[in-house]
């Protein structure tokens, strides 16, 4: 069934992105029809055309679609069975480590790192591509990873003047500051297998549960085709070719080197697999929480994290709260709308909750690290505001009395809903 109170006249406003111009709302969870489903690019830009989540014809999101198929069609047992075969082929035999995993000692790299050792007696190497900014409660939680989780950890930071050109770049080209930090935590996994000579690489859940072509969790190995053979010198970095940089005569190409992902035939040549442990053990991501908790010393923070109603997920970053309002700005889909959505999924609160919390929540402005983030990427106020203003999709935003405001939420309470 179709919401009609949140759906716009197609093709009545121009939509940027390529989003679709028709805004709906899965009729089980919270999610819009605009949410992105590709997460990583290195030749975006800002009139790229976004692929999106899918709906079906009663207007139900992929995400839920999944959800449905891993409660009624999917065995775990066998699921499980089938996990200890393939790591029975992997496991290590004189002490060396056997599986990589990436994370920042969150919930979900805790978890995985510490059942894939703990129950099924795996030698892990965590490894973490740093944050911009650490939080206190980061920093904590990633030290208790290895100090009570009893993980062996190398946490790799780029170079950080880099990092940073790249980031603002990709504020002020992309709306997206997260881009170049997305492009590094890709690559670091394979990257480290590669080096070390591990050939098992194990995340944690595939980004399809979220909102991906659900066929992408029928298959329990990522798709390689990022790590091509592309001359690395086109690729881009918020907005801008490596080239681009080194041509300011500030950079050369030995400072792209935690960008350059390893060659996918060379991993092939090393026998290297990217797994995803959610395609063996049902995902939880709550679960995934409490089990941090009581094995690995994680905390969640003493404050709900700004734009959502969350404590737990994904804290460690200063820069991370801006990274959700940019989606909010691009795509009419902030923090809560991300938390609520896979809460409502696995039954922790109704969908009558989560537009509650949405409506509450899902605007809201970080302002706690507001100003650590424009010195971050050296931005006044004011061309902050300029940036984000720009991306406003028209058939997402309209002013109002001088106040932006979206044309369509989840509330059915839009400029454009009444």
């Amino acid at each position: 069934m179709t919401n009609n109170n949140n759906v716009t006249k197609k093709g009545q406003y121009e939509a940027y992105y390529g989003l679709p111009s028709t805004v709906s709302f899965c009729e089980k969870c919270v999610i819009s029809n605009q949410r992105p489903s590709s997460t990583v690019e290195f030749k975006s830009s800002a009139n790229d055309k976004k692929k999106v989540i899918g709906f079906n014809e009663d207007n139900v999101c992929s995400a839920c679609l999944y959800h449905d198929q891993k409660e009624v069609d999917i065995n775990w047992a066998e699921r499980d069975e089938k996990l200890r075969e393939m790591l029975s082929k992997f496991k290590s035999k004189d002490g060396s480590y056997d599986v990589i995993v990436p994370g920042s000692g969150g919930k979900d790299s805790a978890y995985t790192s510490h059942i894939l050792k703990y129950k099924y007696g795996m030698n892990p190497l965590t490894v973490t591509w740093a944050p911009h900014l650490y939080t206190d409660i980061g920093w904590k939680n990633f030290q208790e990873w290895m100090h009570t989780g009893g993980l062996d950890n190398i946490l790799y930071t780029p170079n950080g003047k880099l990092h940073r050109e790249m980031t603002k770049n990709a504020f002020h080209n992309l709306l997206h500051p997260f881009q170049p930090f997305i492009v590094g935590q890709r690559i670091i996994g394979p990257a480290m297998a590669k080096k070390f000579g591990v050939k098992l690489v194990m995340y944690g859940e595939n980004q399809a549960e979220y909102g991906n072509a659900i066929e992408e969790n029928t298959n329990p190995i990522m798709n390689m085709d990022f790590f091509s053979n592309e001359n690395p010198l086109n690729m881009k970095f918020g907005g801008v070719s490596m080239q681009e940089y080194i041509d300011t005569g500030k950079y050369s190409i030995d400072d792209f080197t935690p960008y350059i992902a390893p060659d996918k035939q060379s991993l092939i040549d090393a026998g290297v697999e990217v797994h995803y442990l959610g395609y063996y053990l049902k995902w939880d991501p709550q679960e995934c929480y409490y089990y941090a908790v009581d094995n690995t010393g994680f905390q969640a923070n003493t404050e709900r994290t700004e734009g959502s109603y969350s404590k737990y997920s994904s804290i460690d970053d200063k820069i991370d709260p801006f990274h959700y309002f940019t989606t909010l700005i691009k795509f009419g889909i902030g923090r809560a709308t991300y938390d609520a959505a896979q809460e409502v999924r696995n039954g922790k609160i109704t969908r009558e909750e989560a537009v509650y919390l949405v409506k509450k929540y899902d605007s809201e402005f970080p302002k706690k690290f507001y100003k650590e983030f424009l010195e971050y990427i050296e931005t006044t106020d004011e061309d902050f505001w300029s940036t984000v203003d720009k991306f406003r999709s028209p058939h997402l935003w309209t002013q109002v009395d001088g106040e932006w405001k979206l044309r369509h939420t989840v509330m059915a309470n839009g400029v454009d809903d009444k």
